[in-house]
């Protein structure tokens, strides 16, 4: 045993594994495991990325000022009531350590994030599994699952792998139904590729126990810069900023986001790209008798007979240079998540899922 141990419970938390970037033997791969956008950044957010590396010896701002005033702008919210991470990952840990501990239960849904768990269990708290209904969320089992130890319930709208949608009354149902002091997480990492979907931003001002957060690194590319930000009651935002580092964000990552969140037609013009290819490529694989649900994000999960033929499905995209995600550790052991990628990218996933089911005769 070693000399030094961690928290109890800490050793219990299976680390989270990405989806996979490169073949073992080196290939080029087209990467559509990790729901990246296949158009990347807007060119203003890669040129302000760049023009920060004349002043790099400058500490960045702690208060994240003009990002959040350019993502209140953009979407008429307070700047107040925003709170800026690395990633929407570091504001799920944050809230787990601000409001959950020892006793408590963080409630997920069945298919949820995984790092819903594991912020939940490094703050030392109980995460609950809820199931879901046909792959969605299903209001009324969260509703029966919390009671007086609940202290947070997150949940993914649109879901991540399932990309299903919970409609806005639905979570106001939600959010009404949950005991008092409990705090309701809408994760819209996916928020901006449903059609005409606030993210919850409506619901949150409306309330004082509800946040949504939201992500950089789906529609706008910026993945690898690892940029978050919530909207809150301003008693939640005051908590986060309280317990986040000072200097969270690097000044290349604030000058990026905010020339990305300025950058409206950029992300209009991905968003309608992805819903062109998105319902190409669902129609597609049905055609091949896979079993797709409507997606409103930027993957599909693309269901097949059992574990054995899913595996096999991903052998066959592999060996043709493409890699998608294996969803097992998400409850689907049956399935692959395919991100929505350009129309080469798409067009590829579906010859080589053509040439695979009629090589065992499925198709």
């Amino acid at each position: 045993m070693p000399p030094i141990l961690p928290q109890p419970g800490v050793l219990d938390i299976a680390p989270y594994e990405g989806g996979a970037a490169a073949l073992p033997d080196g290939r080029a791969v087209l990467k559509l495991s990790a729901n990246e956008n296949p158009l990347g950044p807007s060119p203003g957010a890669r040129a302000a990325y760049l023009a920060e590396a004349e002043r790099l010896e400058r500490y960045p701002s702690g208060g994240h000022d003009a990002l959040r005033a350019a993502i209140a702008e953009t979407h008429g919210l307070d700047p107040a009531r925003i709170v800026c991470g690395a990633g929407s990952d570091e504001l799920i840990a944050l809230l787990c350590h601000a409001y959950a501990g020892p006793g408590d239960v963080v409630l997920h849904t069945q298919h949820g994030f995984a790092m819903y768990r594991i912020g939940a269990q490094a703050a030392g708290a109980t995460p609950q599994s809820v199931p879901e209904r046909d792959r969605r969320v299903d209001v009324a089992a969260l509703i029966a699952s919390a009671d007086d130890r609940t202290r947070i319930v997150f949940i993914a709208n649109p879901g991540n792998p399932t990309g299903t949608f919970l409609e806005p009354d639905a979570l106001a149902r939600l959010a009404e139904g949950l005991p008092t002091g409990c705090l309701l997480v809408l994760d819209g990492a996916y928020a901006e590729f449903a059609d005409g979907y606030d993210g919850g931003a409506a619901l949150v001002t409306a309330r004082q126990d509800v946040v949504m957060l939201r992500t950089f690194s789906k529609i706008h590319g910026l993945g690898g810069l690892r940029v978050g930000w919530a909207l809150g009651p301003a008693h939640v935002v005051d908590v986060l900023n309280r317990v986040r580092g000072p200097f969270n964000l690097s000044s290349p990552a604030l000058a990026a986001a905010e020339a990305a969140m300025r950058d409206t037609g950029w992300v209009a013009q991905c968003r309608a790209e992805n819903a062109r290819w998105r319902a190409w490529l669902a129609e597609a694989l049905r055609g091949l008798g896979l079993a797709v649900d409507d997606s409103h994000a930027n993957f599909v999960l693309a269901r097949f007979a059992d574990p054995a033929e899913a595996t096999a499905a991903d052998a066959a995209l592999r060996a043709e240079g493409i890699l998608a995600r294996r969803v097992t550790g998400y409850g689907f052991p049956e399935a692959l998540r395919i991100t929505v990628g350009d129309a080469d990218g798409c067009r590829r996933v579906a010859a080589t899922m053509a040439g695979f089911r009629s090589a065992r005769g499925a198709a």
